[in-house]
């Protein structure tokens, strides 16, 4: 026989299982009950979903240039300097506020080499590329 201690640990550990696959599903479920039903049907479109009501321009499937890549590099950078920098935060001035704070330097000076290192390499230069001219040949 379980005593009652156990089966109130019990009951914990199914509502948090419970929590858990509510916040994994709960999205999913709710998009499936919000979202459109029907597809627009115009010339030639047949089975495209509706978003904003404007019809598309092109096609989805462009290049992108190496600079946004960059961009984005520099940007996960910092995100994980700031993931970082957060619980650091919350924890100085406890016992090694000297070597925390020399820490954080160090850390935010090896990211900041990461700025220093993309300017050097001109990634923050937008020069955009001039298309070629194009030439007609008579037949």
């Amino acid at each position: 026989m379980m005593r009652t201690e156990e089966l109130y640990d019990l009951i914990y550990v199914f509502a948090f299982c419970l929590g858990g696959l509510a916040f994994a599903f709960g999205p999913i479920v709710i998009a499936r009950l919000l979202g459109a039903r029907k597809t627009r049907q115009t010339a030639n479109k047949t089975g495209q979903f509706v978003e904003c009501g404007i019809d598309p321009i092109g096609d989805a499937w462009i290049r992108y240039s190496a600079v946004y890549y960059l961009y984005a590099l520099v940007f996960v950078a910092f995100a994980v300097d700031v993931l970082y920098l957060i619980p650091v935060a919350l924890v100085y001035n406890r016992e090694f506020a000297i070597r925390d704070l020399v820490e954080m330097l160090i850390f935010v000076g090896i990211l900041a080499l990461v700025i220093v290192y993309a300017w050097k390499k001109g990634v923050f230069e937008w020069n955009l590329r001039k298309a070629a001219p194009k030439t007609f040949r008579r037949s």
